[in-house]
Formats: C-alpha cells, sequence, structure tokens
C-alpha cells in the first residue's frame, strides 16, 4: 500500500496538533516535518507524538517548498490556518501546483474557488468538516429549496459557542441561517448571538471545562408568530475528533479524484458524503 503524504499548515495551532497526531496513528498516511506558519509564530519547531515539524515562515516558503517537493514528491497539504491568510494560501498552493484541503469560514470565498478552478490543482474546500453535521445543513438545503415557506412568520433564535481564539462567526451557524431564511424567517445574519467567554460558556451553557478550549455548540429555536410551537435544533460538539477524522476523509478523498485524473475542481464535504455512499 502507499501511503498519501501530507503536509499540515497552521501549526502550531491546536487543530493542526490533533490533525498531525492523527496522521501519525493512521497507516495510511505519512506526515511531512514542514508546516507553513504565520508571521506571528516567533519559533521554529514543534514535536508532535515524538515527531518535530519545522515551522516556516511567509518569507521563506517559496523557496523552502521547492526543496520540500524535491525531496516528498507529491503530497496533500491541510489548511487551517487564520481566515485571514486563505486567499493568499490558495494562490500560494495553486502556483506551486499543491492540492490540498482548507477548512474556512473567512475569506472571499468566491475568489478562493476561481483561484483553484483557474489551477492545475484540485482541492476539498467547507466550512465544516464534520460529515454528519454537514449531512444536516444539507437536509435542511432539501428542505429550502422544497418548503420556501415553512416557516413563514416564525421568530429565529440563534445561538453558537466556540473557543476564546476563534475569531470569525461560526461558518455553520451563518449557513443554517440562509437555510432557515430561505424557508421564510427573515432573520440578519448579525443577529446571531456569539459566546467566547469561557466563563460564560461553563456557568451558563454547561459546556465541560475539558472542552472550553475546543468545542462548538449551535442552537436554533423557531417559536411560531403566535408563541404556541416552538422548534429546536441543536448539535453540541465537544472536541475536534469528529472534524479530524472528516479531514483525514477529506485526504483520502482527494488523493482518489487526482488519481483519476481531476485538475482544476474544487469540492465539498458533500461531494465526500454522497461518493462515500455510492
Amino acid at each position: 500500500m502507499v501511503k498519501v503524504k501530507v503536509m499540515v499548515n497552521g501549526l502550531p495551532g491546536n487543530v493542526c496538533r490533533m490533525i498531525g497526531a492523527h496522521i501519525l496513528k493512521d497507516d495510511r498516511l505519512t506526515l511531512i516535518p514542514y508546516s507553513l506558519t504565520g508571521p506571528e509564530i516567533d519559533i521554529d519547531q514543534i514535536t508532535i507524538e515524538g515527531q518535530t515539524v519545522a515551522l516556516i515562515g511567509p518569507d521563506s516558503r517559496n523557496a523552502r517548498i521547492m526543496t520540500i517537493k524535491d525531496q516528498y514528491g507529491d503530497f496533500i497539504s491541510i489548511d487551517f490556518t487564520h481566515p485571514s491568510a486563505v486567499n493568499r494560501n490558495a494562490r500560494f498552493y495553486g502556483t506551486f501546483d499543491l492540492p490540498f484541503v482548507m477548512g474556512t469560514t473567512g475569506g472571499d470565498i468566491q475568489h478562493l474557488q476561481d483561484t483553484v478552478l483557474k489551477s492545475s490543482i484540485s482541492a476539498v474546500i467547507a466550512p465544516n468538516m464534520a460529515k454528519q453535521i454537514v449531512g444536516l445543513q444539507a437536509m435542511l438545503d432539501y428542505g429550502a429549496k422544497n418548503f420556501p415557506e415553512l416557516f413563514q412568520g416564525y421568530q429565529l433564535e440563534v445561538k453558537e459557542s466556540h473557543q476564546q481564539d476563534k475569531a470569525d462567526t461560526s461558518g455553520t451557524a451563518k449557513a443554517m441561517v440562509a437555510y432557515f431564511n430561505a424557508m421564510g424567517t427573515g432573520f440578519a445574519e448579525d443577529h446571531i448571538q456569539i459566546e467566547r467567554d469561557p466563563a460564560v460558556q461553563q456557568t451558563i451553557w454547561g459546556i465541560p471545562e475539558a472542552y472550553l478550549d475546543g468545542h462548538g455548540w449551535h442552537t436554533y429555536k423557531l417559536t411560531s408568530p403566535d408563541g404556541t410551537a416552538t422548534f429546536e435544533i441543536r448539535h453540541n460538539i465537544n472536541g475536534r475528533s469528529i472534524y479530524t477524522e472528516g479531514i483525514l476523509e477529506a485526504v483520502h478523498f482527494l488523493q482518489n479524484k487526482i488519481k483519476n485524473g481531476s485538475r482544476g475542481k474544487v469540492f465539498s464535504m458533500i461531494d465526500l458524503i454522497k461518493a462515500s455512499n455510492t
């Protein structure tokens, strides 16, 4: 069996550390011991499960990536950097022919997709890498397209809580708002209630202390105009395992697409789910 080589960019971030640890435990994957990182990082290496990974800043990555490609050949990049860097990183991947898996809720998404479509690489790009949550979204998307007035006049309340260092509003919450609005709610995206205070998360929300630095809790509450009917959907995720599993599935999915000749294509987690059920 030929192992898939993977470079995880965004270290020393917590999500990337977990992804790296999972790769090292997966017999089908090989972790490349280098990671592209941001200008604010002042260390030059970290250790994951006993393996040293060198960190490469923006100033030297163009030169270093050629050496890495010469040494390791073809590989897939996983990108979980800051939302402000996603478009710049995508251009970098396109320039150096590096297919990638990217989880992001920021940046210019249309420009991001266009960058891939105009390149010779393919990529999996998704705001959420958890298959089960993406599947839930797909069900609501179906409802939005087929039952456009289902919740006409209903009041929608949306609350989301994530770890303190998450810079942007939940992409999942924003997507769900769009589906409910298509079913008649008329909810403004900037009314999403965002919580990033660990003290409030633990005492008011009831989020376990062990997961304050890594969780994603969402509640969507619909109330009828007269207040006599209430519908509520929740998905509360503690830790990052569910996302890591989806990310690694995306790596294998993308590798299979590349092996079958895919170039200049953007895939979503929906594409992955459909492929896994055929």
